[in-house]
């Protein structure tokens, strides 16, 4: 036998010794996760996009694998990352750190399909065409946190009767999210004669002088915007709003485990199951332009009874019989 034909069989010979299932891994669809967060803090989330996905007939490490890209709370890594997820010729990029990631994504690429899971309006910042016609390589899941403001903010009127200014914390490298919550806030606010009184943090060196002065300013209430810096830092959160005596709502169940006042806001268990079904949906061959966006309608309301005790907070029955969940 010559010698570059027994190169050639050599060759041959250990590809067919590989295991099953490993060469059939190398041919699996390969799904690009970016998020501007980190995996520990999207254990919730990781495990509500699987179950999307296995409700479309996709289990991870079976007929598809998934790469993930993690910017660690650092924005300004999302372009890195997902152009490395591009290079590797992923079969749909799923932009699961919120707006900051789908702005990235969108940015890397006009072929590959988008996944995104956003709580701006996709049509206002650009994303799609329409809600129904999205028209690109674009589609995704609005999970309404920032339609919801009004409602957030009524529900801080119905547990302090008496607030009259009420702080707004937003993040300012997220202009589109804070802006886009701030304004829904503003009419609401000013039917109910409530004074918005507007905070910002970005990085966490902010985050207790923020509620240091909150505490001196005496603001009677305090809602925190819909932004993934946020959402991985509930339980930070929690404890600064329970420290400094700032009765707090935010968007997500986190924060009231972890002592938080008040949480009402999409449930986020759906939110991302929505996305993995979106997901799957696109890798069966359905094209984001002529997936309609979909919004995550289910809410969850949850009380944490001991911080509104330890707040000297008295929670109206009106409120505890919709509740969701009260944690005592």
């Amino acid at each position: 036998m010559r010698r570059r034909e027994l190169i050639t069989f050599v060759a041959g010979s250990a590809i067919a010794a590989l295991p099953l299932t490993l060469r059939a891994q190398q041919a699996l669809p390969v799904i690009g996760f970016l998020s501007n967060a980190s995996p520990d803090e999207y254990t919730l989330r990781l495990d509500a996009f699987r179950q999307g996905l296995l409700e479309t007939g996709f289990v991870e490490g079976q007929n598809v694998a998934i790469e993930y890209r993690w910017a660690d709370g650092d924005n300004s890594r999302l372009h890195a990352l997902a152009t490395d997820l591009v290079n590797r010729h992923v079969a749909v990029l799923v932009a699961g750190g919120g707006t900051p990631a789908a702005m990235t994504a969108r940015t890397v690429t006009s072929t590959i399909p988008i996944v995104f899971a956003v709580s701006v309006d996709p049509v206002a910042v650009g994303f799609v065409r329409s809600l129904n016609q999205p028209g690109g390589n674009m589609t995704g899941i609005s999970n309404m946190n920032i339609q919801m403001a009004p409602k957030k903010l009524e529900v801080v009127r119905e547990l302090i009767p008496a607030a009259r200014r009420v702080a707004v914390l937003v993040n300012p490298s997220s202009p589109h999210i804070s802006e886009a919550f701030v304004e829904e806030l503003q009419p609401a606010a000013k039917a109910m004669g409530i004074q918005l009184y507007p905070v910002s943090a970005a990085k966490d060196n902010a985050l207790e002088p923020t509620f240091a002065e909150l505490s001196r300013q005496k603001v009677d209430a305090l809602l925190i915007g819909p932004d993934v810096f946020f959402t991985t830092r509930s339980q930070q959160l929690a404890k600064l709003a329970l420290s400094h005596g700032v009765p707090t709502l935010y968007n997500y169940r986190p924060f009231a485990a972890a002592g938080g006042l008040i949480t009402f806001g999409a449930d986020e268990n759906e939110y991302y199951r929505l996305v993995g079904t979106y997901a799957g949906r696109v890798l069966k061959g359905d094209k984001p332009a002529d997936l309609p966006v979909q919004q995550s309608t289910k809410v969850e309301l949850i009380i944490n009874l001991k911080t509104a005790k330890a707040l000297g907070i008295t929670v109206p029955l009106s409120l505890l019989g919709r509740a969701d969940e009260v944690i005592e």
